[in-house]
């Protein structure tokens, strides 16, 4: 069995993790997996957007820890799968140049839930959680939540989720911000798709240029972001989306964005 489905769209892919029986725990052969999804995504320029989600009834229970336990007379160093794996998946899904969407159809636990939310839009079922399992075997949150969680739901509940791994309902987790939208169980992927279909009809280098802007925010001052902003708005500028878009405001009609960049033959 396949670890992650791909499944191709108009405009976008999906992708799986297919683990059921396991609630989507991760192992090496998913993580190898993702990264190579994620990459080949990346290489794609019929790819607009990519949607995350689960098999089953579980987004990801977190790391398959049958994979942390010791053999006789052999220690295991977790932070080797972080280098090699882990941190790698994280930077392709945050470099991708266009929208990451996680449609969180059940628990998001540990690893997991940090996979969730380093997507740029998260939507969630209305019967899933959140949990930063991390503190019940003795680590620390990783695979980005340490840097995630404060610039999403402020320091106080970023370590109070961390210390005391309580569980956070999907409808709690929207009013404190950590995601977008909590929605009926029965209309979670339906949602997801039709904002992923938006996306794949949007102009794709805007999209792709509000998430750089956004991440560096959380490192620039005030000069530099507007220094950033004057940058890329420059770049969006020259493309044809932004001429159609003029034109179809003006013309009082639906605009047909390409997603292409300057110069680029549509």
């Amino acid at each position: 069995m396949d670890p992650v489905l791909v499944e191709m769209r108009a405009g976008y892919r999906v992708l799986t993790l297919n683990r059921p029986d396991r609630l989507n725990a991760v192992n090496i052969a998913l993580l190898e997996a993702m990264n190579a999804a994620v990459a080949d995504a990346a290489k794609d320029s019929s790819c607009r957007a990519l949607l995350l989600t689960g098999a089953g009834r579980a987004f990801c229970s977190g790391q398959d820890l049958n994979d942390r336990l010791p053999k006789p007379d052999m220690r295991v160093v977790v932070g080797e799968t972080l280098l090699s794996h882990y941190h790698p998946l994280i930077e392709k899904l945050r470099a991708l140049p266009y929208p990451v969407v996680a449609a969180v159809n059940g628990v998001a636990a540990g690893a997991g839930c940090n996979l969730a939310l380093a997507a740029d839009i998260v939507i969630a079922a209305r019967s899933a959680s959140f949990v930063q399992a991390f503190i019940r075997i003795g680590l620390i949150p990783d695979v980005g939540g340490t840097w995630i969680l404060p610039r999403l739901v402020g320091m106080a509940r970023a370590r109070g989720l961390a210390m005391t791994g309580e569980p956070l309902d999907a409808a709690k987790a929207e009013q404190w911000g950590l995601i977008w939208k909590c929605v009926d169980d029965a209309a979670l992927m339906k949602d997801a798709e039709a904002l992923c279909a938006q996306f794949a009809k949007a102009p794709t280098v805007a999209l792709g240029f509000m998430k750089r802007a956004f991440d560096a925010s959380t490192r620039n001052d005030l000069q530099a972001q507007l220094a950033l902003e004057h940058e890329l708005q420059r770049e969006a500028g020259s493309t044809p989306d932004f001429l159609e878009g003029i034109r179809a405001f003006m013309e009082k009609r639906a605009p047909n964005f390409t997603g292409k960049k300057a110069g680029e033959k549509t």
